[in-house]
């Protein structure tokens, strides 16, 4: 009897591991949800629209945008965490997951093992801009707010963005006192730049390039580890001396916690092929970002390795944690 049992057992087993191994390959059976977790008409939601309609078109599947804003990303990222990992519900999010892992006081979920990550889709930095009326390097900049200390400001797109994450890192980095200036996004943060009611600002290269262009504000540096393709002669802040920028901003694909590995690479397959579409390839200067691709071994690095650089920048900094 009991070697009967055991008979039983091991074919149950066996036929649970065909059938998981079934669905995998089968995947996408039935339309897959694309949670977004910001307002319809963004950039992050123009990024996911786009290439959820390259991957339907790919599986023969719908793939469908759920746009759950709130919470800074987070109402989403719930939805998503508390998912069946079947591979039907997926989260766009952008580097801002990694930040609310430290900037908010208690989160509905855990931010590494509530999450499996897919594929890191784009690769984007941000630009230290200046009113003209300062000097024309980051050295000579730095020299001037030690001289003065509290006399230069440094706008943000709100408090805990990665805008004011840098902006606390580079005081942090270079021992000046430049006062934070939060903002309510991009579009009165501009303004104040061009106004000089700011000196200085991380902006998104989408929000900066045109306004470096026309020269009313000049590129004094950039965030992550090589200089960006559209402003080719804009030194990285790496290159000025300062290697704790070697930070990027991304969007990547996650999947509930407990993925498999074939719904992963099946998923992650059509998405690196989707960013690398030949029409998709044209938007990405425009978008300010540059297809990655990759393993979701190396996102996963990426993520958590922002985690822990997020958590140092709001805990040295004393940024006051969001409830």
């Amino acid at each position: 009897m009991p070697h009967h049992s055991f008979r039983l057992s091991v074919v149950a087993a066996f036929c649970l591991f065909a059938a998981s191994i079934a669905q995998a390959q089968s995947y996408p059976v039935k339309p897959v949800r694309l949670v977004v977790p910001f307002p319809p008409g963004g950039a992050t939601d123009l990024v996911a629209r786009t290439l959820a309609q390259k991957v339907s078109e790919g599986w023969k599947q719908q793939m469908v945008v759920d746009n759950r804003a709130g919470a800074g990303g987070n109402i989403g990222a719930d939805v998503v965490a508390k998912s069946a990992p079947d591979g039907y519900t997926l989260l766009l999010n952008i580097q801002g997951q990694s930040i609310s892992a430290s900037l908010y006081r208690k989160l509905p979920f855990d931010a590494v093992k509530d999450f499996t990550p897919v594929v890191q889709l784009t690769s984007s930095y941000m630009v230290l801009v200046e009113n003209p009326r300062l000097p024309p390097t980051i050295r000579e900049v730095i020299a001037m707010a030690k001289a003065q200390p509290g006399k230069l400001n440094i706008g943000s797109t709100g408090l805990g963005a990665p805008p004011h994450l840098a902006a606390e890192l580079l005081n942090s980095v270079a021992g000046t006192q430049i006062v934070h200036i939060p903002y309510k996004g991009d579009a009165p943060l501009t303004p104040a730049l061009l106004t000089d009611e700011v000196q200085l600002a991380f902006l998104p290269l989408s929000a900066a390039i045109q306004h470096v262009k026309s020269g009313k504000l000049r590129a004094l540096g950039v965030t992550g580890g090589k200089r960006g393709a559209a402003l080719p002669d804009v030194p990285t802040l790496v290159e000025s001396g300062m290697k704790e920028f070697d930070i990027a901003g991304w969007i990547g694909i996650f999947g509930p916690g407990g993925l498999s590995r074939d719904i992963v690479s099946r998923a992650r397959a059509e998405f690196v092929k989707a960013i690398h579409e030949p029409d998709v390839m044209d938007k990405w200067p425009g978008w300010g970002y540059e297809p990655v691709g990759g393993t979701p071994e190396e996102f996963g690095a990426k993520y958590r390795a922002d985690i822990d650089v997020f958590a140092k920048i709001i805990r040295d900094a004393k940024v006051p944690l969001v409830d």
